[in-house]
């Protein structure tokens, strides 16, 4: 697990007085970085490696003295030699490196000084290593703290989207079809994010494939059941003969590794797929977007065009922000000042019911959650100005047990479950950031609501089971972007369903298959609202739903 901050700094503290007499690079460079590596609490070994040999731009050999593909290349320097040579070598490295090997940061040194150079953001810090404890937070990334502002299409989403399509097909050409396919690919991707943000022990998940299962693939699906049992076991529960490479994953729950699914047969290809993912930094990658985009790969006539089948983030805030959103901000501002206001404004907020009942792969619910988290951790940080947080799990109210979806499908179903998970792991990793001690939810106890079935003809309210505690049980918010089907493109079964909501309206055969989810929302309302309590709803239009008519 991640190290927390303050743990971090008690090493950098302690790391720079051992080493402030150090000089030499071919005799001190890689016990130096061996050491700078543990200050974040991970092991050099498990994600990169030294003297890594690339071909230069005259095709002659170069050594990179420490390479963390995709995230971080070091090159070191004896005390007092030219920092900005350094550098310049250190980019001619990055020619022979493939584009999932690119670093994203630099860094340099002789010793005496540190230069990090971030070339997503175009940043350069310079500091002395006596004063490294004043920049650790630099090197968060390290550590598995990373914010992170998504941008709509952003290529890394795209890149694992693609990656994830070619071993769906790869599995299903070889026989590994259906429900056990989806759920197989959900564990995997679940996997991946978790070996890049800190549910797992940084890089522990391609180590296990690196250095575990043979290059001819053949023991991997092997391997793989395995492990997904593990992560289904609580550590009290495993056998005390488990090999420790197994029985360093923590125990995640939440159901999703419950199930035992059929042996996967795999070759070198495929393999090698899997670790073309697992070398892209999942941390920046969000769930928002990649769930949507890895619905779309499953079809391979879609993946032309990765990114359209999905609402941008943008449009949900477009949908969000006037429905809830810039009411709690105002909330939280008139709030401010009065503790005993704000801690009842807090467990307002925790306190909030939200529905999609097209939820798909469950982006408008990851974008909401991830902004009532925000919201939530500007609360916090008010309540605790100038007070030591002792427990940091005790604070933290809001969680995806508010949340509640309903999807057709079934694999976009588990998607959006997952996706919300792991942006609770995101905001967990934030709060952990902000507050100086690391907070994380393992094992999974509680989930969102996703239930497979068909929202036309799903009693809304028997989604929610009654709590004696609470004042109300309905959704607060209803939102999301139903389907849009014309009557000429409507099949036998949609109108159907159209048919049984608009019950004894004449001539509603002609409207869009969209406006019944209009209508079951409103009839929600009816059913739900009172002068105390007041839902509201709001879903994405087109003037589709009565132009012409």
């Amino acid at each position: 697990m991640a190290l927390g901050w303050n743990e971090i700094k008690e090493r950098a503290v302690r790391f720079a007085k051992e080493w402030e007499d150090a000089c030499y690079e071919e005799a001190e460079a890689k016990p130096f970085l061996v050491e700078f590596f543990n200050v974040f609490g991970i092991s050099n070994r498990r994600v990169a490696t030294f003297e890594h040999r690339v071909k230069k731009l005259d095709d002659s050999d170069g050594y990179i003295d420490l390479l963390w593909k995709g995230n971080l290349l070091i090159e070191m320097k004896s005390r007092g030699r030219n920092l900005d040579k350094a550098y310049r070598q250190a980019v001619e490295y990055t020619h022979g490196l493939s584009e999932a090997e690119l670093p994203r940061y630099i860094l340099v040194s002789d010793f005496a000084t540190l230069r990090l150079y971030d070339l997503e953001e175009n940043q350069q810090h310079e500091f002395p290593l006596s004063d490294l404890v004043s920049h650790v937070q630099l090197f968060g990334f390290m550590a598995g703290y990373r914010k992170k502002t998504y941008r709509e299409e952003d290529p890394v989403n795209i890149q694992a989207a693609y990656h994830m399509g070619v071993l769906h097909d790869a599995l299903k050409a070889a026989g590994y079809t259906g429900r056990d396919l989806e759920v197989y690919l959900v564990r995997l991707l679940f996997c991946l994010f978790a070996d890049d943000t800190g549910i797992f022990e940084r890089g522990i998940f391609i180590d296990y494939i690196q250095q575990r299962t043979n290059a001819d693939g053949t023991d991997l699906g092997m391997h793989l059941a395995q492990l997904f049992q593990v992560l289904n076991t609580p550590a009290d529960r495993r056998q005390t003969t488990l090999d420790e490479s197994q029985a360093q994953f923590p125990y995640i729950n939440g159901h999703l590794f419950e199930a035992q699914l059929p042996l996967a047969s795999f070759n070198s290809g495929m393999r090698a797929t899997l670790l073309q993912c697992a070398v892209l930094d999942w941390n920046k990658i969000s769930p928002a977007i990649f769930g949507s985009m890895f619905q779309s790969v499953m079809n391979e006539t879609e993946r032309r065009s990765l990114g359209a089948h999905y609402t941008s983030e943008k449009n949900i805030l477009k949908l969000i922000r006037p429905l809830f959103l810039d009411r709690l901000w105002q909330e939280f501002e008139t709030a401010k000042g009065s503790s005993g206001r704000l801690k009842a404004f807090h467990k307002k907020v925790a306190s909030l019911r939200f529905l999609d009942p097209a939820c798909g792969c469950g982006n408008f619910l990851v974008i909401t959650y991830r902004e009532l988290r925000l919201l939530e951790l500007s609360i916090l940080k008010e309540l605790q100005r100038g007070q030591m947080a002792t427990d940091i799990s005790q604070l933290v109210l809001c969680d995806v047990d508010r949340f509640y979806g309903i999807e057709y499908e079934e694999f976009p179903a588990q998607i959006a479950q997952v996706a919300l998970w792991l942006t609770d792991h995101q905001m967990n990793m934030m709060v952990s950031q902000e507050f100086g001690e690391y907070f994380v939810r393992l094992p999974l106890k509680k989930s969102a609501h996703i239930t497979h079935g068909n929202a036309l003809r799903t009693d809304w309210d028997s989604l929610v089971e009654p709590l004696p505690w609470e004042s109300h049980n309905r959704f607060d918010y209803i939102l999301g972007n139903p389907p849009f089907v014309g009557k000429q493109l409507q099949n036998s079964e949609q109108k159907a369903d159209m048919e049984q909501v608009f019950r004894g309206v004449h001539g509603a055969g002609v409207l869009d298959y969209v406006t019944a989810w209009y209508i079951k929302a409103a009839q929600y309302l009816q059913h739900n609202n009172s002068d105390e309590q007041q839902a509201r709803v709001a879903f994405v239009s087109t003037n589709s739903i009565s132009q012409g008519e």
